[in-house]
């Protein structure tokens, strides 16, 4: 299958000749040469020993690696700001700009040095790269830059002490056996070496580099200068796959995942391609999470480790006047090789992906989530349909029932939880316990007292006040029940108060040794995404029950089992989970009716901004509270709308976009005063990142009106002491944002014990 690719591609002049070799399995299954090495000015066959410029691939094989050989040894830290190693760097609003953004190229600066002007040699393009002023926020967008590698091979040489070229020989080359790799080829090469092109001498590179920012830099640059055989490559690739020589397998898995923003559609790892626009070699069938690179001059690398794989692709497509794309050659290849040996992933594993995930890899370089329209059967509708068997009722001894739910326990016919049970043979809805606004939602004050149940008669509890006790259920009532039944929406974000409610529930029934049953509902936020900063341990309260970030990506059932076992609370729990809901549904995939869980919670829209704008409430700012559009506007009498809305929408934040306005609470904060701010516009929600978005806000505001807008609050419902110090210092939120990785990770990995769905 692969022989008439090539051998087409050479007849149709897209290449003059080409390398390919393929190992599976730990071996090399296909290395066969094609068409020319050379055409001027001398014509050469193609041999499988040539020797290529490898270009771009020198970013990934001796840089990338050449850092995370570092980091490994604890030399050099990925969310470190490249100015803590190049304090030169700092300059021109790059202070912030971290190892990790210019590895993923997130960095912000221009795609390339200027070379319009004459400059020679290392230290005039350090001068250069150390003078940049980013084109774009740091963080805000994808944007590959030959400036980030050759930024990163002086990182290499200050840290190590060593040249890039002789660091990589040493760490990386030598212990691996890569004999026909290095930088600055000797002589005693050039017969096996593929010419490139005509440089603006007219004289035919050759062992010369043929990136002209690298040939100015000498021949040994962060981004381009790498010469290498596809035999060499194949010994990278199976230390990749494989190996632990030169990087241990935690740093490889490290290097070949998503390391970009968590809300960029292209996706990178460190040095590495994954998804973006460059994964062209990753062909038709190869799954996302496999992993490569390519090279200007005609290079290519690709590798994937659930089936084992690597493609090497090595041609001199620029010979010998610049040449044609070999991007649809590199599919090609790819896209044979795959059928060849049979890696085509099943229909089941592509669903699998889109329904674990909401990911769907049928367009190249961009996450698409699946939008469905489901039809979610909720907690209470299973329940029905099970006949209430979870109750266990008893028509002799009837279950004395306590209900803690609110207006948002619906079943799919809108009958209220409290009428179903009420009327259940065998069940006795013998009290309700309403949360924060009451059992109708409707108040938004601390005062919410007790009263009757108009449609069952049953007595209802306020589990809401201003005390830890009036929070809890009465010991007394709940010695009068046999079982808790939980069932209230919830949004999906840590300081909406309905979730420690549950928890001091879960809390009460383990001490009274009574059993408690929660009727699962769906995150309407979806539950593929975990965002924000991760709670300081030992600070617990009523709106951060526990160490989660801001959006947890949970639903209640799923929080409850966390919360029992995590906390050690050990009630006899009960979870009647969902039908045919998906982690990837946002509440509008369900099929289900929107009800207010809250006052001020009123459409999706509001929900969606709700972990950013809900964050940072509790600084002197108003939400839109006493308005039509609560939590999708920001402002107060003291900020110029036009100022910040144009800050913000300087900042490019992913998903959002920022328009000036003017509006008067008529309650809450600000109330009959005309506040200047923002209408928030959700223009890709699964590309936003709403926490990061309410600290952008803050740390605008900060910016902006520094005597007016009180930032202390802030730490309120984010719970981050860390994340509050720095963005009071004025330190990048997209750096901030970034330190809150390492926690997140670790709360990922927790939380998958509890995933019901």
């Amino acid at each position: 299958m692969l022989d008439p690719v090539m051998e087409k591609a050479v007849a149709d002049h897209e290449i003059p000749g080409a390398v390919l070799l393929v190992g599976h399995n730990g071996h090399v299954v296909y290395r066969k040469a094609f068409g020319w090495r050379s055409l001027e000015p001398t014509r050469e066959a193609m041999t499988p020993d040539t020797i290529f410029d490898l270009a771009s691939l020198t970013k990934c094989i001796a840089t990338a690696t050449s850092v995370m050989k570092l980091v490994q040894d604890g030399r050099v830290r990925l969310n470190d700001p490249i100015a803590k190693y190049l304090p030169e760097f700092a300059q021109n609003g790059k202070q912030d700009i971290t190892v990790r953004e210019v590895l993923t190229h997130f960095s912000g600066l221009a795609p390339d040095l200027d070379l319009s002007a004459p400059w020679q040699g290392r230290d005039a393009a350090f001068n250069m790269a150390m003078r940049q002023t980013p084109a774009n926020p740091p963080g805000s967008q994808f944007v590959y830059s030959d400036i980030n590698f050759e930024v990163l091979g002086f990182l290499v040489e200050k840290v190590s002490g060593m040249a890039l070229n002789d660091y990589a020989e040493r760490n990386i080359f030598q212990p691996l056996g890569m004999k026909n790799t290095r930088f600055l080829p000797p002589d005693a090469w050039k017969p096996r070496i593929a010419p490139t092109q005509y440089d603006e001498h007219d004289v035919m590179l050759r062992g010369t580099v043929h990136d002209p920012t690298a040939r100015r830099m000498g021949g040994v640059a962060g981004h381009a200068g790498l010469f290498s055989t596809a035999d060499d490559l194949a010994i990278f690739a199976q230390e990749m796959l494989h190996g632990s020589r030169v990087l241990s397998r935690m740093s490889i898995e490290k290097m070949t995942t998503p390391q970009q923003p968590a809300n960029a559609a292209s996706l990178r790892g460190l040095g590495w391609d994954i998804d973006s626009p460059f994964s062209s070699n990753r062909g038709e069938f190869l799954p996302v999470g496999s992993f490569g690179h390519t090279g200007f001059t005609g290079t290519s690398l690709w590798m994937d480790s659930v089936t084992d794989t690597y493609i090497i692709l090595l041609a001199n497509a620029v010979h010998p006047r610049g040449g044609t794309s070999t991007v649809s050659l590199r599919a090609r290849v790819a896209t044979a090789v795959e059928q060849g040996l049979a890696l085509t992933p099943s229909e089941e594993q592509k669903l699998r992906i889109a329904r674990i995930t909401g990911y769907n890899e049928s367009l190249m370089a961009g996450r698409r989530f699946e939008h469905r329209n489901g039809e979610v059967k909720s907690g209470i509708d299973v329940l029905e349909a099970d006949n209430f068997h979870e109750l266990h009722p008893d028509p002799a001894h009837p279950v004395r029932i306590g209900l803690v739910t609110n207006q948002t326990g619906v079943d799919t016919h809108g009958m209220r939880t409290a009428d179903v049970l009420a009327h259940v043979p065998g069940l006795q809805l013998a009290a309700i316990f309403s949360p924060e606004h009451g059992i109708e939602g409707k108040l938004d004050t601390t005062n919410v007292g007790n009263a009757r149940d108009a449609g069952t008669g049953a007595p209802v509890y306020s589990a809401y006040g201003e005390s830890d006790v009036q929070r809890r259920p009465d010991p007394a009532v709940l010695a009068s029940l046999d079982v808790l039944v939980y069932d209230i929406a919830d949004v999906g974000v840590r300081f909406y108060t309905y979730e420690t409610t549950m928890g001091y529930f879960l809390e009460a029934a383990a001490k009274a040794g009574k059993p408690m049953v929660i009727l699962d509902r769906p995150n309407p936020i979806n539950g593929a995404f975990v965002q924000g900063p991760v709670a300081d341990a030992g600070r617990e309260s009523f709106v951060s029950y526990w160490q989660t970030p801001v959006r947890h990506g949970m639903t209640v059932g799923e929080l409850a089992q966390m919360f029992n076992a995590e906390r050690g609370i050990h009630a006899n729990l009960t979870v009647v989970t969902m039908q045919g809901w998906q982690r990837g549904d946002w509440f509008d995939s369900t099929g289900a009716v929107w009800m207010n869980p809250s006052p001020n919670m009123r459409n999706l829209t509001a929900a969606t901004l709700y972990p950013g704008i809900g964050m940072i409430e509790t600084t002197n700012i108003s939400v839109g509270r006493g308005t039509d559009t609560p939590f999708e506007v920001v402002g107060a009498p003291w900020i110029a709308s036009a100022n910040l809305a144009r800050y913000l929408n300087a900042r490019q934040l992913s998903g959002v976009r920022f328009v000036p306005v003017r509006f008067t609470p008529a309650s809450s904060l600000y109330a009959g005063q005309q506040c200047g701010g923002v209408n928030i516009i959700v223009v890709d929600r699964n590309a936003l990142d709403a926490p990061e978005m309410g600290l952008e806000i803050a740390a605008a505001l900060h910016t902006l009106y520094p005597d007016a807008y009180k930032i202390a609050g802030l730490d309120t419902l984010m719970v981050n002491l860390a994340a509050l110090e720095a963005v009071t210092r004025g330190e990048d939120p997209r750096r901030i944002a970034e330190d809150w990785g390492a926690k997140l990770d670790e709360f990922r990995s927790l939380r998958v014990k509890y995933l019901l769905y």
